[in-house]
């Protein structure tokens, strides 16, 4: 398959995953509002699979917190939007060159490619050329029957190796940030999570 695997950037607004799924799934970057709907009605739905236990706090709460635009996703939206679209998400993370694929128990007979940094996701595609439009982007993949994409991981991972290289991610434990509601500083992904806790502040801004 001629072509190279590209990066291609989501707003940083808080809901950069639900908007980097929506790009890779459906060349949609605006789909945060729906796809947080989406995740909360799954959620609302079963609550014995998603119990307290599971989510960290109450179904009621987890819903509520889920709709604010200001609050961040991770795993648990990642396996559900998997299982919403049919489709495998894999997540490659920066910081480590790990790849997590989601929904990879259904055996989907496709793939999307994200990218994270420690802190923000941005979406992976296939170009047919350096610098071409996003409108000629591939952003579903094709799972073989190896259950790899074949070329397309070795093409992804190198991209993620060589923004490794380039230390283009976030060390969350030893990160700064600064609390911009009381203006606190605090060090790494722990300290802010106990800040937030506190004091129920959870808008924080990274500075050096």
């Amino acid at each position: 398959m001629d072509g190279l695997i590209v990066r291609r950037v989501i707003p940083s607004d808080n809901s950069c995953l639900f908007n980097a799924v929506g790009y890779v799934m459906e060349h949609d970057k605006h789909k945060a509002h729906e796809l947080r709907q989406v995740i909360a009605a799954t959620v609302a739905s079963d609550p014995e699979t998603y119990s307290q236990a599971f989510l960290g706090k109450s179904n009621a709460e987890y819903c509520a917190w889920i709709l604010d635009p200001e609050k961040w996703g991770g795993a648990i939206e990642l396996s559900i939007l998997a299982q919403y679209y049919g489709r495998e998400i894999a997540a490659y993370d920066i910081q480590t060159t790990r790849c997590d694929i989601y929904g990879q128990e259904m055996m989907y007979a496709e793939r999307v490619l994200l990218l994270y940094d420690g802190l923000h996701y941005d979406a992976l595609a296939m170009s047919p050329f350096d610098g071409a439009s996003e409108e000629f982007d591939q952003t579903v993949f094709t799972v073989l029957p190896d259950r790899t994409l074949g070329s397309i991981d070795t093409l992804a991972a190198n991209l993620v190796k060589e923004q490794n290289s380039k230390r283009k991610f976030t060390d969350t434990a030893k990160f700064t940030l600064r609390c911009a509601t009381c203006q606190t500083g605090v060090v790494g992904q722990k300290e802010a999570i106990e800040h937030a806790k506190e004091t129920g502040h959870a808008n924080f801004q990274e500075f050096i």
